[in-house]
């Protein structure tokens, strides 16, 4: 059975139901915006609820998801790991959650510490912590939840930080549909700064930078510590006539091969009734060995 990194293991809820997610926000005075009115429906995060819904064969894209599990232990979403020939799930959830789990299956999950830009040289020391003390293996950057672009000058501290760990960060870096935010917050160009800034900052291109595909070969070619993963995309549509992805598939299959390293499959196993390994097993694409 071939390899697989899962670059996006989203956690199911625990067995009671609760969340295993980013802990909820808090506003220190000063921050945050307490009295704004209720969201308008479909707007902001809501819009993903209507962009991605669900497509089987024949299917209109108008068919509810079907009904899933309240949640599962984390031996059991082990159990689906397995079964999906996933062998190392790379997590985005909580600080305190992932340092727990890493506790328990060191050798079945890698860790994202998620630090905010915010917090200056203190989240420095935190990254520090959690990489030394609990057994983080790289750092979070995502512009689509704090709309901080990953160029902002106030993540500079935490990447002179990865070199020193010699430790990668994963950088979110994609279109987003968010309609209350930019829809360019991950665009490839805010990595370019960054690598001519730290050239030995090893980076990966979280979701490979649709629709900006063409931009993400360029920067693939141009930095040599610069790396990107295909998560939360469908494996059978790269090879599709018209999807974006034909300059990445031609590049990856030729020019870009010193950037494929054991040539695993990078995936997301998303769905914690089970039906979230349907991605990766369809995985193989015609002439898609990038």
């Amino acid at each position: 059975m071939r390899k697989v990194i899962d670059l996006e293991c989203d956690l199911p809820p625990d067995e009671n139901g609760n969340p295993r997610k980013l802990e909820a926000a808090t506003h220190p005075p000063g921050y945050g915006d307490p009295e704004r009115l209720p969201p308008l429906e479909g707007h902001g995060f809501s819009n993903y609820a209507r962009i991605f819904t669900r497509r089987g064969d024949g299917a209109t894209g108008t068919e509810a998801e079907p009904e899933r599990k309240s949640g599962m232990s984390i031996a059991d979403f082990i159990g689906m790991m397995d079964r999906a020939g996933v062998e190392i799930g790379v997590l985005r959830a909580g600080n305190a959650i992932i340092t727990d789990i890493l506790a328990q299956y060191p050798d079945r999950f890698i860790g994202l510490a998620s630090i905010s830009p915010h917090d200056g040289m203190r989240g420095v020391r935190e990254l520090v912590r959690l990489v030394e003390e609990c057994g983080f293996s790289a750092l979070r950057v995502s512009a689509l939840y704090n709309m901080v672009p990953a160029s902002d000058r106030r993540y500079y501290p935490l990447y002179a930080k990865c070199v020193e760990l010699d430790i990668p960060v994963r950088i979110y870096t994609n279109m987003n549909y968010a309609t209350d935010r930019p829809y360019d917050l991950g665009h490839p160009r805010h990595l370019d700064q960054i690598a001519m800034d730290f050239p030995e900052l090893r980076i990966v291109a979280g979701l490979s930078g649709w629709p900006w595909v063409n931009e993400m070969v360029a920067l693939l070619r141009r930095h040599p510590n610069f790396y990107c993963d295909t998560a939360s995309h469908r494996p059978r549509y790269f090879g599709v006539t018209g999807s974006g992805w034909e300059q990445f598939l031609q590049f990856g299959n030729t020019l870009l091969q010193d950037k494929n390293h054991g040539r695993p499959i990078l995936g997301s196993l998303r769905h914690p009734d089970g039906s979230g390994d349907r991605g990766i097993r369809r995985a193989p694409v015609e002439g898609a060995g990038a």
